[in-house]
């Protein structure tokens, strides 16, 4: 209280002059309604900038929690698309037939790690076995296939990209409905190539390359690419070179699929084998 004293008695002739101004200031607003309208468009100016100054810093800050929130709707969203068998004219997933509910789940992921200038590449997501990630899940982004999991731990999981030379994916031609096989070649990572199409099927430049469903990791429908150019190869077959969908420099955000009835399928299957 002293010094707050002692501060007053060394200002005093600076303070009464801030409180006649603000005291004249008063009057002037008060008794003029010209002078009021400009004082509080202005102060409603001035605090409509403060908070919408604010209101970007936070947006900024919370971008994480934001694009989260966005992905996991939009996740939610594609299920319910899937759901009642409604083609995605926006992306290249188009699944014509299929009741996704009743045969697969999706997981949302976004991609952490990965490589395209290896012969054998690969991904890492930031879902792992406690999201319900298996090896042997299709992984698909919204333009395409991206690849299959390979190795899961409790929080990640990596996926056999598909530009590695050592996988092979059942694709089929979306006119057509002719199925063959789809691997990369090792060199471009924007093409790869689709064999085993027989020589009398109807090709054409721009048409859609498809999952052909024939494997209990893909569903029907899921989109590679477009044919490019093709060419015979031997006596009988085309060999076709598909200009991918995806863009695997810049991927991002990914959607696991998880078939519920895998295990049904594949030991049927195995028991076919054994015979």
């Amino acid at each position: 209280m002293r010094n707050l004293a002692k501060l007053i008695a060394r200002y005093h002739f600076f303070l009464l002059f801030l409180l006649i101004q603000a005291i004249s200031l008063g009057m002037v607003f008060s008794g003029n309604a010209y002078q009021q309208a400009f004082f509080m468009n202005f102060t409603r100016k001035f605090s409509g900038n403060v908070y919408l100054s604010m209101s970007g810093w936070n947006e900024y800050f919370s971008l994480k929690k934001t694009n989260e929130a966005l992905l996991q709707e939009n996740t939610r969203l594609k299920s319910i698309f899937l759901r009642h068998s409604i083609a995605l004219e926006e992306s290249h997933i188009s699944v014509d037939s299929l009741l996704l509910s009743d045969k697969y789940y999706i997981v949302s992921a976004r991609v952490i790690n990965q490589s395209v200038n290896r012969q054998r590449n690969y991904l890492t997501l930031d879902v792992g076995r406690k999201e319900g990630v298996e090896p042997e899940m299709a992984v698909i982004s919204a333009d395409g296939v991206i690849g299959i999991v390979s190795g899961v731990s409790d929080h990640f999981s990596t996926v056999i990209s598909v530009l590695n030379v050592d996988a092979r994916f059942s694709a089929r031609l979306k006119n057509s409905r002719y199925f063959g096989s789809l691997f990369w070649e090792g060199r471009n990572y924007r093409e790869v190539s689709l064999t085993e199409i027989p020589h009398h099927a109807d090709i054409q430049p721009g048409d859609t390359v498809l999952t052909s469903g024939y494997s209990a990791i893909f569903p029907e429908g899921i989109a590679f690419g477009r044919v490019d150019d093709f060419r015979i190869v031997g006596a009988n077959f085309y060999q076709i070179n598909v200009v991918l969908f995806p863009d695997f420099k810049k991927l991002s955000n990914v959607y696991v699929l998880g078939n519920k009835m895998k295990e049904e399928w594949s030991e049927l299957e195995n028991q076919l084998s054994d015979d």
